[in-house]
């Protein structure tokens, strides 16, 4: 049975005027679309706990939840729908942008969106849930030296470790830009599985680890495209 990895950002009613809308997803659709999965009888797991269904060595109706960059609306929003029901999942966050914003697409965007800091990440943790590394600084990785991009991927994974406690095995490319280069290197850093933006249900047993495909889950589609998501494989390859 192939494996939805859902993509989200920001867990928030969108403000007005703001670009790319389809970053937001309301807490009222998240809710909806959480009891959507229970009701049908999916299990919401973490990327850590998904690995073992990707892997092709245990079998299940499961879904990976991910979300990218490492909100605050996040742990507010989010997070006490997926504790009711029952679900977990990984956000991954940009290390050296820890109690900031969104440095790297605020003015493209029209807004600064704050994201958690090492107290909130705490919370997130202790609540069940995964942290995971996108990068020091959200560049695009192919554009990098090579010892720059290590200290990207590598950097963020230790600068995480060390802030936590805890083991960060699981990786985002920023923008979703990976080529072979960087999916060797987030192997290298010692990540377990990496994510990209590639559109497809992952087929267990099938995929390579480090270029995971995911189901971008957007403010900007109707609410009747979420379970067409879910259990239709649509795929973009290229």
């Amino acid at each position: 049975m192939p494996i939805p990895i859902l993509m989200y950002h920001n867990i928030a009613k969108a403000p007005k005027g703001v670009k790319l809308r389809g970053l937001y997803v309301s807490s009222q659709r998240f809710r909806r679309q959480m009891g959507l999965l229970r009701r049908f009888g999916y299990q919401g797991l973490s990327m850590t706990a998904a690995l073992p269904y990707l892997r092709g060595e245990a079998q299940g109706k499961v879904v990976a939840i991910t979300f990218d960059d490492g909100y605050r609306d996040n742990l507010e929003n989010a997070l006490p729908i997926l504790q009711d029901v029952g679900f977990t999942a990984t956000c991954y966050m940009v290390s050296a942008a820890i109690g900031g914003d969104n440095h790297w697409d605020a003015e493209q965007l029209g807004v600064h969106k704050p994201l958690m800091s090492v107290a909130e990440l705490r919370q997130w943790q202790e609540a069940g849930m995964e942290v995971g590394a996108h990068s020091r600084h959200h560049p695009r990785l192919p554009e990098l030296l090579e010892s720059a991009l290590r200290d990207e991927i590598g950097g963020s994974r230790e600068d995480l470790e060390s802030l936590l406690g805890a083991p960060v095995t699981q990786f985002c490319y920023p923008y979703g830009a990976a080529g072979q280069r960087e999916q060797e290197a987030a192997k290298q850093a010692g990540f377990l599985a990496a994510v990209s933006v590639r559109r497809a249900r992952a087929s267990p047993g099938k995929e390579n680890l480090y270029d995971l495909p995911r189901v971008m889950v957007g403010g900007h589609h109707g609410p009747h495209v979420f379970p067409l998501q879910i259990w239709t494989q649509h795929e973009d390859r290229h």
